[in-house]
């Protein structure tokens, strides 16, 4: 939060700086401005920095528990449960569906709770520095959060189903490993080949 009201003085100081400063030719109201504004930059970057490295801390120490955790309920798991469910999708899930929620932790915090106080932040400061640029700025946001809504309804139905296409990859990958001798023995590799690729392709 910080960060973010460091972030929206920049455009009160850059219209004090053209209304006073440029407006009157008083360069040393410009140079004092101007240094503002790098104070602004530095302190603001260092909040940045400050918050990328927690929000990167608890996104890995979390997926690190899951991961934990996960492991522990797996080697918990029966022989038939673990057939029933299968190793490719107990792989995915322990490695690339953590992964997803490690960087989905570190979005959340970075993004998705940075991002609606930067919009109202800018809404108004918009309305301080100029009431029709404002109205402008408010048309943006909407159109933009509608396409933002629709990217979202359009990919989420796509990501489950790359997920799904996924564990089929890796079941065949766990099916060649485990018959690599029997596959080389009746001169299947390269019908094997063709039919990965087949799967990758779909």
């Amino acid at each position: 939060m910080l960060e973010a009201i460091f972030e929206l003085l920049v455009p009160l100081v850059m219209a004090s700086i053209i209304n006073k400063g440029i407006g009157s030719s008083n360069t040393h109201y410009i140079i004092e401005m101007s240094g503002v504004l790098v104070f602004l930059a530095v302190v603001g970057l260092a909040f940045s920095i400050t918050a990328q490295y927690f929000s990167a801390y608890v996104a890995v120490y979390t997926a690190a528990r899951i991961r934990r955790d996960l492991f522990r309920k797996i080697l918990s798991l029966s022989q038939g449960a673990k057939e029933k469910v299968g190793e490719e999708v107990l792989t995915t899930r322990i490695t690339n569906d953590i992964n997803q929620v490690q960087n989905g932790i570190n979005m959340v915090l970075r993004l998705f709770l940075r991002s609606p106080f930067i919009v109202e932040g800018a809404t108004i400061m918009a309305f301080i520095v100029d009431i029709k640029s404002a109205l402008i700025f408010i048309l943006v946001v909407i159109l933009l959060s509608t396409a933002v809504y629709f990217i979202m309804k359009y990919t989420l139905p796509r990501y489950k189903s790359i997920a799904a296409k996924l564990e089929k990859i890796l079941h065949a990958t766990s099916e060649n490993l485990d018959g690599a001798r029997v596959l080389r023995a009746f001169c299947q590799v390269e019908s094997e080949k063709t039919g990965f690729n087949e799967k990758q392709m779909n």
